[in-house]
């Protein structure tokens, strides 16, 4: 399975930040993202695209099925610790980063999942007291 990739020559400077970056552990990774975002007003999550109305062509729409789906919470509710540890166990992150989701919301908590693991994760976060939107 051959990709082809494009190579960019970089600076010492960016090459010595890239070779820091890939020796970060996945924890530590997710802080600097958080603290990113924060610092820059930003957001990582991908952005979510809206699709224009087809002219006229409605039959063609219906038999395209969704097929990526995003759980979206909406609000943790009167249960917010119950829901911050569903969302811990959904996503892996620590409790600072899901409580920091959890208040947030409305937040994606999983993109790009299939309908029937959106249909669980929505189920498991209603039952701990979130209100949850799939898109």
């Amino acid at each position: 399975m051959s990709e082809e990739t494009t190579t960019v020559e970089l600076e010492p400077e960016l090459q010595s930040l890239v070779q820091t970056l890939d020796g970060l552990s996945l924890l530590q990774a997710s802080k600097l993202v958080k603290h990113l975002e924060d610092h820059w007003g930003v957001s990582a999550a991908a952005p979510v695209a809206v699709a224009a109305a087809p002219a006229g062509g409605g039959a063609e729409a219906a038999a395209e099925e969704k097929t990526s789906f995003d759980v979206i919470l909406e609000s943790a509710g009167d249960k917010k610790i119950q829901v911050i540890k569903e969302v811990r166990g959904i996503t892996g992150l620590g409790l600072k980063e899901a409580k920091d989701l959890v208040e947030s919301a409305p937040k994606a908590v999983k993109e790009g999942c299939s309908k029937d693991e959106a249909e669980e994760l929505k189920t498991k976060l209603e039952a701990a007291g979130g209100k949850v939107k799939i898109d």
